[in-house]
């Protein structure tokens, strides 16, 4: 098992290069599934829950790989019989291995998918999935752990989401667009990686609009056909790595990047001191040595995201005041308070608040990973504390960054990865 080794204490500079975002190639990959033939995809991130969705797709009987030579391009081939399962042993791994259920049973009229159950960070039911495709008139059955799905021809019809749902939104817009008839969404998820799934949905034949706003209507089609497209931005992992900069009192170029993608964080950043400016296809982070606290509530998009509420904590950790973090969207997101504590963070939790004391500096200790963003936290902590931090169970972490060690070894950390 590896960990990552950090000696802190050197400002960030240089630029970096984001790659294609984790939330949008998983649901995109699943998409294939939609139309015979074989799609390819490029900017395709070379992560753990990616190899698993290629894992799970050629369980089914599709032929999905990456190329050997460039790695982000990945192709998905519908060509012959496809098993319509997604078995427990890969979905227990990756919840969002649940993405393959709408198209599976849109296109091949059943399907028999693995409840993905709960997680580190909180439990996170797909209620709301069975709910829009039963809307579609899908006969559900939940058996063994598994839910059964089964329609001789999906039908469209109106779905009204009670909670706000990323995946459950993706999930149905998938199932609808070969339904008989016009479907109605609404209080849809209105994040980036919503909209990119539209948009390739769109180039495979599909009518959808209002993507990227609470309602999306879709017209069904008979039939899609592949797709070649290149994978936006991932905007967590450059927010991830313009917060290096700032907790660093560094100056980094964040290239390949969305900026209207990241406005919420963005301006947390300027509010707290950093000054961001967009720049040749990028945004350029510059801190001073220390920041000033400022108050974050995680909310849907377009509001601060809670994908990337442990990397603002740890640069509040190190900034002028006291910052009040609110988590409002999972139930179980400050695992990582603990593992600030031990490098010297003043951080109190009162049930979904938390209240950050910043201090002058943090010391470097042996901590331990307990999610994908959690790592990141603990990271860059490690960035900004005297002496040496090693970060234990980073597989947390190559479930959503790509390499992540070496682009800030590469804006001069002292960073690597070793064996534990």
């Amino acid at each position: 098992m590896d960990k990552i080794v950090i000696k802190g204490g050197q400002a960030l500079h240089g630029e970096v290069q984001a790659s294609g975002a984790k939330n949008a190639a998983l649901p995109i990959l699943a998409s294939a599934l939609l139309a015979d033939g074989t799609s390819t995809y490029r900017n395709v991130p070379d992560l753990a829950d990616v190899t698993t969705m290629l894992k799970v797709l050629r369980t089914m009987g599709c032929d999905a790989e990456r190329d050997a030579e460039k790695t982000d391009v990945c192709q998905v081939g519908v060509n012959g019989h496809i098993t319509p399962e997604a078995p427990y042993e890969l979905v227990k791994t990756m919840r969002a291995s649940v993405l393959v259920l709408g198209p599976l049973v849109a296109r091949f009229g059943r399907a028999r998918v693995s409840m993905p159950g709960g997680c580190a960070i909180g439990a996170r039911p797909i209620d709301q999935h069975l709910k829009g495709l039963k809307a579609l008139g899908a006969d559900i059955h939940l058996t063994e752990g598994y839910v059964e799905a089964t329609a001789k021809q999906l039908k469209g019809g109106t779905v009204n989401f009670d909670v706000i749902t990323v995946t459950g939104t993706e999930n149905v817009m998938m199932a609808a667009v070969l339904a008989r008839g016009r479907t109605v969404m609404e209080n849809c998820a209105r994040e980036p990686e919503v909209e990119e799934l539209a948009r390739v949905l769109n180039k495979m034949g599909a009518r959808i609009e209002g993507a990227g706003t609470s309602i999306i209507t879709i017209e069904g089609v008979d039939a899609l056909k592949p797709v070649e497209h290149a994978i936006l931005p991932d905007r967590i992992e450059a927010g991830t790595l313009l917060v290096a900069a700032a907790i660093s009192g560094g100056d980094v170029l964040v290239k390949h990047v969305v900026p209207e993608h990241m406005d919420a964080l963005v301006e947390k950043l300027r509010e707290a001191g950093c000054t961001l400016t967009a720049e040749n296809g990028g945004l350029r982070c510059k801190a001073p040595d220390r920041l000033t606290s400022v108050n974050i509530t995680t909310t849907e998009h377009p509001g601060f995201p809670t994908d990337m509420q442990a990397q603002l904590m740890a640069l509040m950790s190190v900034s002028q005041g006291t910052s009040v973090i609110s988590e409002n969207i999972f139930e179980n997101r400050f695992m990582h308070v603990p593992e600030l504590h031990r490098l010297g963070a003043d951080i109190t939790i009162q049930g979904h608040t938390a209240v950050v004391k910043g201090v002058k500096g943090l010391s470097g200790a042996p901590v331990m990973a307990t999610d994908l963003r959690a790592s990141a936290s603990l990271i860059l902590a490690g960035l900004r504390a005297e002496g040496r931090t090693d970060v234990s169970r980073v597989y947390h972490l190559d479930r959503g960054y790509e390499r992540l060690e070496r682009k800030l070894s590469g804006l001069g950390a002292d960073i690597r990865r070793e064996k534990a």
